[in-house]
Protein backbone atom coordinates (compact mmCIF):
# COMPACT_ATOMS: atom_id res chain seq x y z
CA UNK A 1 0.00 0.00 0.00
CA UNK A 2 1.37 3.43 -0.97
CA UNK A 3 2.46 5.44 2.07
CA UNK A 4 1.08 8.92 2.72
CA UNK A 5 3.65 11.72 2.25
CA UNK A 6 4.79 13.28 5.55
CA UNK A 7 3.40 16.73 4.73
CA UNK A 8 0.03 15.22 3.88
CA UNK A 9 -0.02 13.11 7.04
CA UNK A 10 0.79 16.19 9.11
CA UNK A 11 -2.20 18.00 7.62
CA UNK A 12 -4.46 15.00 8.25
CA UNK A 13 -3.31 14.74 11.88
CA UNK A 14 -3.96 18.47 12.37
CA UNK A 15 -7.42 18.19 10.82
CA UNK A 16 -8.39 15.32 13.10
CA UNK A 17 -7.20 17.07 16.28
CA UNK A 18 -8.73 20.50 15.57
CA UNK A 19 -12.44 21.20 15.98
CA UNK A 20 -13.02 24.72 14.62
CA UNK A 21 -11.95 25.54 11.07
CA UNK A 22 -11.99 28.42 8.63
CA UNK A 23 -11.33 27.62 4.96
CA UNK A 24 -10.25 30.68 2.98
CA UNK A 25 -9.42 31.51 -0.65
CA UNK A 26 -8.16 34.29 -2.88
CA UNK A 27 -9.95 37.47 -3.93
CA UNK A 28 -11.98 37.35 -7.15
CA UNK A 29 -12.33 33.58 -6.77
CA UNK A 30 -12.39 31.31 -9.81
CA UNK A 31 -13.65 27.77 -10.21
CA UNK A 32 -10.59 26.16 -8.66
CA UNK A 33 -10.71 28.44 -5.63
CA UNK A 34 -14.44 28.09 -4.93
CA UNK A 35 -14.49 24.38 -5.75
CA UNK A 36 -11.53 23.68 -3.47
CA UNK A 37 -12.85 25.84 -0.63
CA UNK A 38 -16.32 24.34 -0.71
CA UNK A 39 -15.16 20.75 -1.22
CA UNK A 40 -12.85 20.92 1.80
CA UNK A 41 -15.37 22.77 4.00
CA UNK A 42 -18.12 20.25 3.29
CA UNK A 43 -15.74 17.35 3.95
CA UNK A 44 -14.74 18.86 7.31
CA UNK A 45 -18.40 19.30 8.24
CA UNK A 46 -18.99 15.70 7.26
CA UNK A 47 -16.25 14.78 9.72
CA UNK A 48 -18.24 16.52 12.47
CA UNK A 49 -16.08 19.64 12.55
CA UNK A 50 -17.27 23.22 13.00
CA UNK A 51 -16.12 24.69 9.69
CA UNK A 52 -16.83 28.03 8.00
CA UNK A 53 -15.83 29.10 4.50
CA UNK A 54 -14.76 32.72 4.01
CA UNK A 55 -13.95 34.80 0.96
CA UNK A 56 -13.70 38.57 0.56
CA UNK A 57 -15.71 38.37 -2.67
CA UNK A 58 -18.99 36.67 -3.50
CA UNK A 59 -19.23 33.43 -5.44
CA UNK A 60 -19.37 34.23 -9.18
CA UNK A 61 -22.87 33.73 -10.58
CA UNK A 62 -21.82 30.89 -12.89
CA UNK A 63 -20.47 28.97 -9.87
CA UNK A 64 -23.43 29.64 -7.56
CA UNK A 65 -24.90 26.20 -8.36
CA UNK A 66 -22.09 24.72 -6.25
CA UNK A 67 -23.22 26.65 -3.17
CA UNK A 68 -27.04 26.65 -2.92
CA UNK A 69 -26.83 26.80 0.91
CA UNK A 70 -24.54 29.89 0.86
CA UNK A 71 -21.70 28.18 2.68
CA UNK A 72 -19.21 30.73 1.34
CA UNK A 73 -19.60 33.95 3.34
CA UNK A 74 -17.89 37.23 4.15
CA UNK A 75 -15.36 37.27 7.03
CA UNK A 76 -16.54 38.13 10.53
CA UNK A 77 -14.52 39.89 13.24
CA UNK A 78 -13.57 38.37 16.58
CA UNK A 79 -13.58 34.66 15.70
CA UNK A 80 -11.02 32.18 17.00
CA UNK A 81 -10.16 29.05 15.01
CA UNK A 82 -8.18 25.96 15.92
CA UNK A 83 -7.14 25.76 12.27
CA UNK A 84 -7.28 28.03 9.23
CA UNK A 85 -6.74 26.47 5.81
CA UNK A 86 -6.03 28.54 2.70
CA UNK A 87 -6.69 26.89 -0.66
CA UNK A 88 -5.47 27.98 -4.10
CA UNK A 89 -3.95 31.22 -2.75
CA UNK A 90 -0.37 32.04 -3.75
CA UNK A 91 0.24 34.79 -1.20
CA UNK A 92 -1.23 36.06 2.05
CA UNK A 93 -2.04 39.39 0.39
CA UNK A 94 -4.28 37.59 -2.11
CA UNK A 95 -6.66 36.73 0.75
CA UNK A 96 -7.70 40.38 0.78
CA UNK A 97 -9.76 41.47 3.79
CA UNK A 98 -10.05 37.87 4.99
CA UNK A 99 -6.42 38.06 6.12
CA UNK A 100 -7.13 40.51 8.94
CA UNK A 101 -9.93 38.32 10.33
CA UNK A 102 -7.98 35.04 10.69
CA UNK A 103 -5.19 36.21 13.00
CA UNK A 104 -6.74 34.54 16.05
CA UNK A 105 -5.84 30.97 15.18
CA UNK A 106 -3.76 28.09 16.52
CA UNK A 107 -2.38 26.78 13.23
CA UNK A 108 -2.41 27.93 9.62
CA UNK A 109 -2.27 25.52 6.63
CA UNK A 110 -1.58 26.55 3.03
CA UNK A 111 -2.61 24.15 0.22
CA UNK A 112 -1.81 25.36 -3.28
CA UNK A 113 -0.44 24.50 -6.71
CA UNK A 114 1.10 27.84 -7.72
CA UNK A 115 4.88 27.71 -8.15
CA UNK A 116 5.03 31.35 -7.02
CA UNK A 117 3.45 30.55 -3.63
CA UNK A 118 5.21 32.48 -0.85
CA UNK A 119 4.76 29.72 1.79
CA UNK A 120 3.13 32.09 4.26
CA UNK A 121 1.56 29.54 6.64
CA UNK A 122 2.73 27.21 9.41
CA UNK A 123 2.24 24.16 7.19
CA UNK A 124 2.71 24.62 3.45
CA UNK A 125 1.73 21.90 0.98
CA UNK A 126 2.68 23.39 -2.37
CA UNK A 127 2.69 21.15 -5.45
CA UNK A 128 3.27 23.13 -8.69
CA UNK A 129 3.14 19.98 -10.79
CA UNK A 130 -0.59 19.69 -10.07
CA UNK A 131 -2.76 21.59 -12.59
CA UNK A 132 -5.33 22.53 -9.92
CA UNK A 133 -5.74 22.87 -6.19
CA UNK A 134 -8.91 20.80 -6.52
CA UNK A 135 -6.78 17.77 -7.32
CA UNK A 136 -4.74 18.36 -4.15
CA UNK A 137 -7.90 18.57 -2.05
CA UNK A 138 -9.13 15.30 -3.56
CA UNK A 139 -5.79 13.65 -2.71
CA UNK A 140 -6.14 14.96 0.84
CA UNK A 141 -9.67 13.61 1.27
CA UNK A 142 -8.65 10.21 -0.12
CA UNK A 143 -5.59 9.99 2.13
CA UNK A 144 -7.71 10.97 5.14
CA UNK A 145 -10.34 8.39 4.10
CA UNK A 146 -13.08 11.01 4.18
CA UNK A 147 -16.31 10.39 2.25
CA UNK A 148 -16.61 12.25 -1.05
CA UNK A 149 -20.30 12.97 -1.49
CA UNK A 150 -21.83 13.87 -4.87
CA UNK A 151 -21.94 17.52 -3.74
CA UNK A 152 -18.23 17.48 -2.88
CA UNK A 153 -17.51 15.67 -6.15
CA UNK A 154 -19.29 18.46 -8.07
CA UNK A 155 -17.13 21.07 -6.34
CA UNK A 156 -13.84 19.30 -6.96
CA UNK A 157 -14.66 18.32 -10.55
CA UNK A 158 -15.45 21.97 -11.27
CA UNK A 159 -12.14 22.97 -9.67
CA UNK A 160 -10.15 20.52 -11.77
CA UNK A 161 -12.03 21.24 -15.00
CA UNK A 162 -11.85 25.02 -14.86
CA UNK A 163 -8.14 25.24 -14.01
CA UNK A 164 -7.23 22.89 -16.86
CA UNK A 165 -9.37 24.72 -19.43
CA UNK A 166 -11.72 21.77 -19.50
CA UNK A 167 -8.71 19.43 -19.73
CA UNK A 168 -7.21 21.31 -22.69
CA UNK A 169 -4.21 23.06 -21.11
CA UNK A 170 -0.75 21.55 -21.39
CA UNK A 171 -0.61 21.36 -17.58
CA UNK A 172 -3.18 18.52 -17.67
CA UNK A 173 -1.58 15.24 -16.60
CA UNK A 174 -2.66 11.59 -16.86
CA UNK A 175 -3.48 11.69 -13.14
CA UNK A 176 -5.87 14.58 -13.82
CA UNK A 177 -8.05 12.35 -15.98
CA UNK A 178 -7.94 9.64 -13.32
CA UNK A 179 -9.05 12.19 -10.71
CA UNK A 180 -11.89 13.36 -12.96
CA UNK A 181 -13.01 9.77 -13.51
CA UNK A 182 -13.01 9.05 -9.78
CA UNK A 183 -15.03 12.20 -9.10
CA UNK A 184 -17.63 11.14 -11.68
CA UNK A 185 -17.80 7.76 -9.91
CA UNK A 186 -18.45 9.67 -6.67
CA UNK A 187 -21.41 11.39 -8.31
CA UNK A 188 -20.08 14.50 -10.06
CA UNK A 189 -22.76 15.63 -12.52
CA UNK A 190 -20.69 16.15 -15.66
CA UNK A 191 -23.57 17.40 -17.82
CA UNK A 192 -24.77 19.90 -15.24
CA UNK A 193 -21.27 21.21 -14.53
CA UNK A 194 -20.52 21.70 -18.23
CA UNK A 195 -23.83 23.51 -18.74
CA UNK A 196 -23.45 25.83 -15.73
CA UNK A 197 -19.76 26.64 -16.22
CA UNK A 198 -19.28 26.64 -19.99
CA UNK A 199 -22.68 26.92 -21.65
CA UNK A 200 -24.63 29.43 -19.58
CA UNK A 201 -23.44 33.04 -19.67
CA UNK A 202 -25.41 36.22 -18.89
CA UNK A 203 -26.07 38.69 -21.69
CA UNK A 204 -23.87 41.23 -19.89
CA UNK A 205 -20.84 39.01 -20.48
CA UNK A 206 -21.68 38.79 -24.19
CA UNK A 207 -21.80 42.59 -24.34
CA UNK A 208 -18.41 42.72 -22.61
CA UNK A 209 -17.06 40.17 -25.08
CA UNK A 210 -18.27 42.37 -27.95
CA UNK A 211 -16.22 45.19 -26.43
CA UNK A 212 -13.17 42.89 -26.38
CA UNK A 213 -13.54 41.98 -30.06
CA UNK A 214 -13.99 45.65 -30.97
CA UNK A 215 -11.01 46.92 -28.99
CA UNK A 216 -8.24 44.30 -28.81
CA UNK A 217 -4.90 45.04 -30.44
CA UNK A 218 -2.21 42.87 -32.02
CA UNK A 219 1.45 43.92 -31.81
CA UNK A 220 4.95 42.49 -32.24
CA UNK A 221 4.24 40.67 -35.51
CA UNK A 222 0.80 39.74 -34.13
CA UNK A 223 2.41 37.57 -31.46
CA UNK A 224 0.95 39.69 -28.63
CA UNK A 225 -2.76 40.38 -28.20
CA UNK A 226 -4.01 42.77 -25.55
CA UNK A 227 -7.07 44.73 -24.50
CA UNK A 228 -8.22 47.02 -21.70
CA UNK A 229 -11.15 46.69 -19.33
CA UNK A 230 -12.09 49.93 -17.58
CA UNK A 231 -14.89 50.84 -15.16
CA UNK A 232 -16.79 52.52 -18.00
CA UNK A 233 -16.76 49.23 -19.96
CA UNK A 234 -18.44 47.39 -17.10
CA UNK A 235 -20.93 50.24 -16.64
CA UNK A 236 -21.89 50.32 -20.32
CA UNK A 237 -22.40 46.56 -20.57
CA UNK A 238 -23.96 45.98 -17.16
CA UNK A 239 -21.24 43.40 -16.51
CA UNK A 240 -19.40 42.64 -13.28
CA UNK A 241 -15.76 41.72 -12.84
CA UNK A 242 -16.87 38.08 -12.61
CA UNK A 243 -18.08 38.34 -16.22
CA UNK A 244 -14.51 39.05 -17.35
CA UNK A 245 -13.30 35.60 -16.31
CA UNK A 246 -11.97 33.75 -19.35
CA UNK A 247 -12.30 36.65 -21.83
CA UNK A 248 -8.54 36.57 -22.34
CA UNK A 249 -8.89 33.13 -23.93
CA UNK A 250 -10.73 34.65 -26.88
CA UNK A 251 -7.71 36.67 -27.97
CA UNK A 252 -5.17 34.07 -26.90
CA UNK A 253 -6.82 31.61 -29.28
CA UNK A 254 -6.06 33.78 -32.34
CA UNK A 255 -3.59 31.72 -34.39
CA UNK A 256 -0.51 34.01 -34.58
CA UNK A 257 -0.82 35.05 -30.93
CA UNK A 258 1.71 33.60 -28.48
CA UNK A 259 0.99 35.76 -25.42
CA UNK A 260 -2.29 37.46 -24.48
CA UNK A 261 -2.62 40.31 -21.98
CA UNK A 262 -5.57 41.93 -20.25
CA UNK A 263 -5.15 45.29 -18.55
CA UNK A 264 -7.94 45.96 -16.07
CA UNK A 265 -8.10 49.39 -14.45
CA UNK A 266 -8.85 48.79 -10.77
CA UNK A 267 -8.19 52.34 -9.56
CA UNK A 268 -6.93 55.47 -11.36
CA UNK A 269 -3.32 54.30 -10.96
CA UNK A 270 -3.66 50.59 -10.15
CA UNK A 271 -3.90 48.08 -13.01
CA UNK A 272 -4.60 44.36 -12.76
CA UNK A 273 -2.67 42.55 -15.49
CA UNK A 274 -3.49 39.00 -16.62
CA UNK A 275 -1.14 37.07 -18.90
CA UNK A 276 -1.54 33.84 -20.89
CA UNK A 277 1.09 31.99 -22.91
CA UNK A 278 0.56 29.35 -25.59
CA UNK A 279 4.14 28.04 -25.50
CA UNK A 280 6.34 26.57 -22.80
CA UNK A 281 9.15 28.75 -24.16
CA UNK A 282 7.52 31.90 -22.71
CA UNK A 283 6.96 31.69 -18.96
CA UNK A 284 4.45 34.41 -18.09
CA UNK A 285 4.82 33.67 -14.38
CA UNK A 286 8.40 34.93 -14.62
CA UNK A 287 7.13 38.06 -16.39
CA UNK A 288 4.48 38.64 -13.72
CA UNK A 289 7.09 38.23 -10.97
CA UNK A 290 9.00 41.18 -12.45
CA UNK A 291 6.00 43.27 -11.40
CA UNK A 292 5.40 41.68 -7.99
CA UNK A 293 2.90 39.08 -9.21
CA UNK A 294 3.06 35.40 -10.06
CA UNK A 295 1.12 32.34 -11.15
CA UNK A 296 1.84 29.52 -13.56
CA UNK A 297 4.15 29.35 -16.60
CA UNK A 298 1.10 29.52 -18.89
CA UNK A 299 -1.17 31.78 -16.79
CA UNK A 300 -0.15 34.53 -14.42
CA UNK A 301 -0.94 38.04 -13.27
CA UNK A 302 -0.01 41.05 -11.18
CA UNK A 303 -1.38 44.28 -9.73
CA UNK A 304 0.81 47.17 -10.86
CA UNK A 305 0.81 50.75 -9.66
CA UNK A 306 1.40 53.60 -12.11
CA UNK A 307 -0.21 55.50 -14.94
CA UNK A 308 -2.17 53.09 -17.19
CA UNK A 309 -0.19 53.71 -20.38
CA UNK A 310 3.08 53.44 -18.47
CA UNK A 311 1.99 50.07 -17.08
CA UNK A 312 0.98 48.94 -20.56
CA UNK A 313 4.31 49.99 -22.04
CA UNK A 314 6.34 48.25 -19.31
CA UNK A 315 4.40 44.98 -19.48
CA UNK A 316 4.39 44.77 -23.28
CA UNK A 317 8.13 45.51 -23.29
CA UNK A 318 8.70 42.59 -20.90
CA UNK A 319 6.60 40.30 -23.09
CA UNK A 320 8.46 41.40 -26.22
CA UNK A 321 11.77 40.69 -24.49
CA UNK A 322 10.61 37.18 -23.56
CA UNK A 323 9.43 36.49 -27.11
CA UNK A 324 12.64 37.79 -28.65
CA UNK A 325 14.68 35.60 -26.30
CA UNK A 326 13.01 32.54 -27.82
CA UNK A 327 14.23 33.51 -31.29
CA UNK A 328 17.84 34.17 -30.27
Amino acid sequence: MKSVPKILQRIIDTMRKAQTFCVVGHIRPDGDCIGSQLGLTLALRGLGKDAVCWNQDVVPQKLSFLDPDKVVSKPVKGKHFDCVIATDCASFERLGTVGEHIQNRDIFINIDHHGSNTRYADINWISPKEPSSGELIFRLLKAAKLPVTPTIANCLFTAVSTDTGSFQYASTRPSTYHTAAELVKHGAELGRICHEVYQSYPLSRVRLLRHVYNSFRLVHDEQIAYFWLKPVDFARTGATTADSEGLIDHVRDIEPVVVACVFEEMEPEVTRVSLRSKTKDVNVSAIAQEFGGGGHPAAAGARIEGRPLTVQRRVLAAVRKALDAVKS
